[in-house]
Formats: C-alpha cells, sequence, structure tokens
C-alpha cells in the first residue's frame, strides 16, 4: 500500500501572481506529487499551498518549491500581517496514509538537510521533527520574525539545525518539521478592534493570556515568587489564536491554528470564539479556512449543529457539509467548494471517472455495454446501497414527524448508521469492478519463461482472491444494513412502510447476487478448503437475508394493514 504525506509549504508572497505560479509549477513539476490547493492572501503577503505524494516524490516537490521561492522572493522587501521569517516560512509534512509520523519527521529531516547543504538557508525543525523540545514549537522558533533573525542567530541556543549559522538577508530562515493536520481558521468579528480581537484570542487559545492587575488589557503584569509571568489558562486545548485586522475585508479576525482538531474540534473553536466575543459585545459574523480542512471536521460540525437543532444529523455528507457552511459562515467572504476545501475530496478528484461518479443514466449505459464490469457484484453492491437508503429515508422522516417530537435522537442514531451502510456498499461498487480489472490484468502478464509463469500464476490467485473477497463483503454489509431497515419497518413511520419494504427486497437481492460472485470466483481458486469455508459461510449468510426479508415484509405488511 502506498504511503502519503500531505507537505503545506507556507510562501511568503500573496499578491504577485507571476511568483505565486513559478513556486506551484516548481513544485507540480515532480512526477507522483498532486498539488490540492493554492491559497494566497493579500493581506498576509503569504500563499499556503497543499500537495500531497509518496514521501520521496514530497521531499523532491518541497525542494524544488523552497528554491524557486529563495531564488524570486526578496524578504528584505516583503511587508505582511502574518509572522514570518523567511521566503519559505514554515514547510510541514503530515502523515495522510499508511505512514507514521515517526517515519513521517524522517522525512521532513532528509528535507531540511537538503536545504540547508544545497540552498544554503539557515533551517530550524520544529513539532515532531524536533527532539529538542525546548525549540520544537513554532512560535517560539519564528519569535522576533525576519526582523529580528539577524542577531537571533548569532545566540548559541539558536544555531540552526541545518544550514549556515549566518543571517540570509534575501531569503531569511525556513522552518520544517512534521505534525498532525492543523486546521487553519479565521472567525470574522463585526469589529475594526485588533485589541478586542486579541482579548478573543486569549480567551480560547490555549496559552491564553497574563494576568494583570486592575486593567486585564494595559495593567501590570502580576508575577510570582520567582519572577515568572502568572498566566490563565484558555479554554481549548490544541489551540492557538492572534486577533489582526485584515484591510482587504475592513474587519478584525481572530486568526487561529487548531493543532489537534480532533480533540478539539472545529465546530467548538467556532462556537467558544461566539460565545467570547458575545461577552464583550462584538458578533462573529462568519469565519474563513485557509488551506484545506479533513471531511471528518465538516462532517462533525454539520451533525453537532443539527443536533442543536433537534433534527436528525443521519443525512448525507453534502447535506452535513452544508449545514456546517451555512452554521459557521464559512462562505461569508466567498464561496466556499467542497471539491476544492476538503483534502479527501480533492485527493479523489478522478472519482467522476469511476462508477459512482457516473449518472444512474450513465450508470445503466455503462452496464450495459459490451464491457464485462460493471457486472453483477457491483449491481449487488448498489441495490444494497439502495435498499439501505431507503431505510435511512425512513428513519430521517420519523425524526421529524409531528408527534414523535421526542424520539428524534433515536430515528437519528439509525439514520446515521444507515448512511454509514450506504458509504460502505457504494465504495464497493467500484472495489468490485477494480476487482474484476485486477484478474485480467493478472492474465495479461508475460508467460515466456518458467519464472515469468510462476509469477503469473501467484497474481492470477492473488485477484481471485480478492475478487472472492469483495462480494463476500458486499454480502456482509448488505446483511448487517438490514437491522437498520428491520427496525423501521418496525419502528418507524407506518406511512413509509412501502419503503422499507422495497428497502428489505434490494438488500437480500444484494446479498444473494453477491454470493452467486463469490461462487463463480471461487471455482478459479485453488486453496480447497477456504473455498468451502467461504462458500460454507456465504450460504449461512444468503439463508439469513432471506428469513430477514421474510420478517421485515410480514411487518410491512401488518403497518400497511393498519
Amino acid at each position: 500500500m502506498k504511503q502519503l504525506i500531505e507537505c503545506v509549504p507556507n510562501f511568503s508572497e500573496g499578491r504577485n501572481s507571476e511568483v505565486i505560479s513559478a513556486i506551484t509549477e516548481a513544485i507540480a513539476s515532480v512526477d507522483g506529487v498532486k498539488l490540492l490547493n493554492v491559497d494566497p492572501g493579500k493581506a498576509t503577503n503569504r500563499t499556503v499551498v497543499t500537495f500531497v505524494g509518496e514521501p520521496e516524490a514530497v521531499v523532491e516537490a518541497a525542494f524544488r518549491g523552497i528554491a524557486k521561492a529563495a531564488s524570486l522572493i526578496d524578504m528584505s522587501k516583503h511587508e505582511g500581517e502574518h509572522p514570518r521569517m523567511g521566503a519559505t516560512d514554515v514547510c510541514p509534512f503530515i502523515p495522510v496514509a499508511n505512514i507514521t509520523i515517526e517515519e513521517t519527521a524522517k522525512w521532513s529531516q532528509q528535507l531540511a538537510k537538503k536545504v540547508g547543504e544545497e540552498l544554503k538557508i539557515p533551517v530550524y525543525l520544529y513539532e515532531d521533527a524536533q527532539t529538542n523540545k525546548k525549540r520544537s514549537n513554532l512560535s517560539v522558533i519564528r519569535s522576533g520574525e525576519y526582523e529580528g533573525f539577524e542577531e537571533k542567530i548569532k545566540l548559541p541556543e539558536w544555531k540552526p539545525d541545518f544550514g549556515p549559522a549566518t543571517f540570509n538577508v534575501h531569503s531569511g530562515a525556513t522552518v520544517i518539521g512534521a505534525r498532525d493536520f492543523l486546521i487553519a481558521y479565521n472567525v470574522n468579528l463585526n469589529t475594526k478592534s485588533v485589541k478586542r480581537a486579541n482579548s478573543v484570542a486569549f480567551d480560547i487559545r490555549e496559552a491564553g493570556r497574563v494576568l494583570r492587575e486592575g486593567n486585564p488589557i494595559s495593567g501590570p503584569v502580576v508575577k510570582d515568587e520567582k519572577g515568572n509571568e502568572v498566566r490563565i489558562s484558555g479554554k481549548l486545548k490544541g489551540v492557538k489564536a492572534i486577533g489582526w485586522y485584515i484591510e482587504e475585508y475592513g474587519i478584525a479576525q481572530v486568526s487561529i491554528n487548531i493543532t489537534k482538531f480532533r480533540e478539539t474540534p472545529l465546530h467548538i473553536v467556532f462556537d467558544e470564539s461566539m460565545n467570547s466575543a458575545a461577552e464583550r459585545g462584538i458578533r462573529v459574523t462568519g469565519s474563513e479556512l485557509v488551506g484545506l480542512v479533513p471531511l471528518s471536521a465538516m462532517l462533525d460540525a454539520g451533525r453537532y449543529f443539527l443536533e442543536k437543532q433537534s433534527l436528525s444529523s443521519g443525512v448525507s455528507d453534502t447535506e452535513l457539509i452544508h449545514i456546517a457552511v451555512k452554521s459557521m459562515g464559512l462562505d461569508e467572504l466567498g464561496p466556499f467548494d467542497p471539491s476544492k476545501r476538503i483534502i479527501e475530496y480533492c485527493m479523489n478528484a478522478d472519482d467522476n471517472k469511476q462508477l459512482i461518479g457516473m449518472t444512474i443514466s450513465a450508470f445503466a449505459d455503462e452496464t450495459a455495454s459490451e464491457s464485462p464490469a460493471p457486472g453483477g457484484g457491483s449491481i449487488s453492491a448498489y441495490a444494497g446501497a439502495l435498499g439501505v437508503s431507503l431505510a435511512t429515508m425512513v428513519a430521517n422522516l420519523s425524526a421529524s414527524k409531528r408527534g414523535w417530537e421526542d424520539r428524534w435522537n433515536e430515528f437519528s442514531e439509525w439514520a446515521i448508521k444507515g448512511q454509514q451502510f450506504k458509504s460502505q456498499l457504494l465504495a464497493l461498487v467500484d472495489e468490485d469492478t477494480a476487482a474484476f480489472n485486477g484478474i485480467m490484468n493478472a492474465f495479461q502478464l508475460p508467460k515466456s519463461s518458467d519464472e515469468e509463469k510462476k509469477i503469473r500464476s501467484k497474481a492470477i490467485q492473488d485477484a481471485t482472491r480478492f475478487a472472492i473477497e469483495v462480494p463476500l463483503k458486499v454480502m456482509q454489509t448488505a446483511l448487517d444494513s438490514m437491522t437498520v431497515i428491520k427496525a423501521m419497518a418496525k419502528e418507524g413511520n407506518p406511512n413509509s412502510a412501502s419503503d422499507a419494504g422495497v428497502g428489505a427486497l434490494c438488500a437480500q437481492t444484494a446479498v444473494s447476487g453477491a454470493y452467486l460472485n463469490v461462487r463463480i470466483n471461487a471455482g478459479s481458486y485453488k486453496d480447497e478448503s477456504y473455498v468451502n469455508e467461504i462458500l460454507k459461510k456465504g450460504k449461512e449468510m444468503e439463508q439469513r437475508s432471506i428469513t430477514l426479508r421474510d420478517e421485515i415484509l410480514a411487518l410491512v405488511d401488518a403497518n400497511m394493514g393498519k
């Protein structure tokens, strides 16, 4: 399985489109990387670039981007709202798939060494790539910024990890490291006051604020017996924040980095910012994301805001994202296009070439064509997806049924389960076709020598086993989804009983249809004991699905008779 790393370099240029294009073209010139997002900011004079790929390709692409930025950006002339210390200010590596943070850190160290030695730029490691935890925090490293760096680099404790320990007037210094996914996020306020925006920032950020005597803003700082500043902790862990004024928009913002979004979700940061602002008579008018956001953060936000309204959160991902965008005002300053702002959607931009990205008429046409795929396995998975989708619809209708207001959460939970089964079955539509194509590709391998024949034979058997396991997974998922269908036939809105019945028929068809695929593919697999075990398991699942179908239809008949 491929290891994937995301890289999010921040370049100190947000106004000159030619410079930005030259940098991004250098990055995209490396085979094996995919440029996901380019997000320039005029006021900050900073561009956040996001790309993803396998480790070696990411290292090379990042190096080319840093080299191009060093040649085109003169830091001695740079001005911008955002803290910065170099032409490439910071370059984090983030683990995406099949790679640990420790492995990711090693790749970032490799890049740092290459930049320091070949480009002669002072490089500091940070976060998980930095072993000295006293200088692993980005804000600590960047303290003093470009203007203060000439003196800072002379200090023994600030000798760079790589590169020369001398001030590079043209390019400044660069910070390279590895970290978990960071959400860069700005909350918009109906004020121009940076002081008030900072008050909100100090409330929510983990570092909080220094304690002062009398006036909390201008009073003298309180110190302990050792002379250290006494701090009041902020509300949210893993959150960094400052206030600033954005002339482009004519408003102050709370600029936020969420470094632990699983522990402190995006929607909680938004709500706490609203609460803090309201305490000061300020109104949050919306917010904006800088760069990309994980899909899970948007889905969790959508569920959160629906549940606050006592509405079912078992709706489609599209609807959850829409609710999240509108609830947090993510489209206040510009349109929010999920296909360009959500990392998983950017990575899967070619999904329209897959079956699940087709219209239903195009899918039917493709099935009816002379191509052997999609075949019965994909159709079975799709039938199962339609079946549980009907049950999910019944759950959502039941959650909003008049007189059942006290049961909305019960049906919402069923709808969420239904959505999960639907997503799994839709993914299996394409996975089954990929399994069939895998067998065809294996048969096309060369067989001129004994060694080639051996390799080809093994590849065919491996592909065949995968082609058995995929429809078996369809069977199990469709069978499991019938628990939702049965619950809706029994407990759901009786006016939708027929929909639950149709769902049961689709689900059972999915199980039996997928079992046909298991059986035909098992006929070509040489491990007899494995085949016997799989066929026995498949037969049991099919019989269970038939029993459940009949039980559900009996419930439907009873409801329709009321």
